[in-house]
């Protein structure tokens, strides 16, 4: 039967989602839960890889367990199992044809950050450090920049392998009280740190490193040189995955 799941992580200490050979990663946790509580090899498939360092609010997965256990009782299953930095908040037995990662239809990210000279140790988990004046309005004038439809091959890290690199953003919306800011951002789809240089670019906008032709133009053109840096990693989150029908209703 199939699985749907919404999961929480902190992935300070992972090497991001997929399982790799030289480091845990939350899909290997994930899959060894399982294992514990069934006995049963599995795949836990997400709706998209996070990288090493980025965390989760709402990543969803689903997963094939040939038991009968009721949805809303395998996140207690699961969680009995899993360390404290990750978490099901929710399961449910998922709909036919439902797959986490084809099935998505947006995803929405949160890029956190603190503007000040001294590190605060309480922010630093999740926020990323910018010792650089704080300039709200000039980061929502650069964010109006990538709404709609786009190439973001400038965007993406070298050697991503994907067959496009044109990606719609429904909205990029800047909050902040003077001392951090929290950009969120909604598109169908994302490449490989697309959002963490959107954030450095808009950064170096609000700094006068780059104008708005300057981003108009790596737009246009793919010039990597026309973006700003890519932001640490630990200023990313995956707040929510939304889906028609919503697995969890």
């Amino acid at each position: 039967m199939r699985y749907a799941l919404k999961v929480a992580y902190d992935g300070t200490d992972y090497c991001g989602w997929q399982i790799q050979p030289n480091g845990i990663t939350v899909q290997q946790r994930l899959q060894e839960a399982v294992f514990a509580a069934f006995g049963v090899e599995c795949t836990v498939t997400a709706s998209g890889r996070t990288d090493s360092g980025v965390h989760a609010a709402g990543q969803v997965c689903h997963v094939d367990i040939p038991v009968n256990i009721a949805g809303e009782r395998l996140a207690d299953a699961l969680n009995v199992r899993l360390p404290q930095d990750i978490s099901v908040l929710k399961s449910a037995v998922a709909p036919d044809g439902f797959d986490a990662n084809r099935s998505a239809k947006r995803k929405t990210y949160r890029y956190s950050m603190y503007f000040s000279s001294r590190r605060n140790p309480l922010l630093d988990r999740y926020c990323a450090r910018v010792d650089a004046p704080y300039n709200i309005e000039a980061m929502r004038r650069a964010a109006a920049l990538f709404v709609g439809e786009h190439d973001f091959a400038a965007y993406c890290s070298s050697g991503s392998q994907v067959k496009t690199t044109v990606r719609e953003v429904y909205s990029v919306n800047v909050s902040g009280d003077g001392y951090r800011a929290d950009i969120e951002v909604c598109g169908g789809g994302f490449l490989y740190n697309m959002v963490r240089t959107m954030v450095g670019t808009m950064l170096w906008y609000s700094l006068g490193k780059l104008g708005e032709k300057e981003i108009c133009l790596s737009l246009a053109e793919g010039r990597r040189e026309l973006v700003g840096k890519t932001m640490p990693a630990r200023g990313l989150t995956l707040l929510s995955v939304e889906y028609s029908p919503d697995p969890f209703a």
